[in-house]
């Protein structure tokens, strides 16, 4: 892995509690699919990468799961440490997961949401499938921003914001894919790896509506905001903020498509 790579997946834990008010969880639907696809036992033990402050760990806590976290983020951890005290079955372990020594065939069920593509793609599905039982299921899934026609003024306007302050980060909004449209790479990249079963994919779409003070706490959580300098990332804000609070009422929406990865390990 780069050393960029390296430096803007630990971003996260500099803003840990902010990361936790400001990010969006995940479809409640999501986790039935993960449970009734996987045929984990109700006693069945869940692995997983990278769990933050624990937005993913939560539902499957509260279903009354074993599941162990492995977090590299200490202020990470910490949070998800917090929230997870209520429920004895849920550890959280701090460490990288490439470097951390787990029991061969222990787990029902790995999951991973918003994580994996950090992990190093040298080791990352060869652990996963290592850590699983032979009847055991792998669960993958991110949350992507799409645009029908909900969001597509202000999304289009704050592009000038960006090409005025940051021209750099201005590139990620033109050709937003429709919730229809949307490519699923991962499915190809996981059975390419010989190690599981044929992929299904899922998909849930969901809106959440922003004021300009929550939106930019939700952009303070992003790495390649995170990875700007104090002044341009304080100017991009500001100028952010404006725009919601001037022309779009102080309120705006953003569309998420949630996109889940299911397979047996072989």
């Amino acid at each position: 892995m780069t050393t960029d790579h390296n430096q803007r997946r630990t971003t996260f834990d500099q803003v840990a509690l902010l990361y936790d008010q400001a990010r969006p969880g995940y479809p409640e639907a999501l986790f039935d699919d993960v449970i009734a696809f996987s045929h984990i036992p109700h006693s069945g033990h869940i692995l997983e990468i990278g769990c933050g402050t624990g937005q993913a760990t939560l539902p499957f806590a509260r279903r009354g799961y074993s599941i162990h976290c492995i977090e590299l983020g200490v202020g990470l951890a910490a949070v998800a440490q917090r929230n997870l005290a209520s429920y004895p079955t849920a550890a959280v372990s701090i460490g990288a997961f490439e470097l951390w020594p787990i029991q061969n065939g222990s787990y029902d069920l790995v999951i991973s949401a918003t994580a994996f593509h950090w992990i190093d793609p040298a080791v990352r599905y060869q652990k996963a499938a290592q850590a699983l039982k032979p009847s055991g299921a792998i669960a993958l899934f991110w949350s992507i921003h799409v645009q029908t026609g909900i969001s597509a003024d202000f999304f289009q306007a704050v592009q000038a914001v960006y090409e005025r302050v940051v021209p750099t980060l201005a590139k990620q909004f033109p050709g937003l894919p429709h919730p229809t449209n949307v490519p699923t790479p991962v499915k190809d990249e996981i059975e390419h790896t010989g190690l599981f079963g044929e992929v299904t994919v899922r998909t849930y779409k969901w809106d959440e509506v922003y004021n300009a003070t929550t939106y930019i706490n939700l952009l303070n959580t992003y790495s390649d905001h995170r990875s700007l300098d104090d002044a341009t990332r304080e100017h991009l804000f500001r100028g952010i903020a404006e725009l919601i609070e001037t022309h779009f009422g102080g309120h705006i929406t953003k569309e998420y498509l949630t996109i889940l990865y299911l397979a047996q390990r072989k």
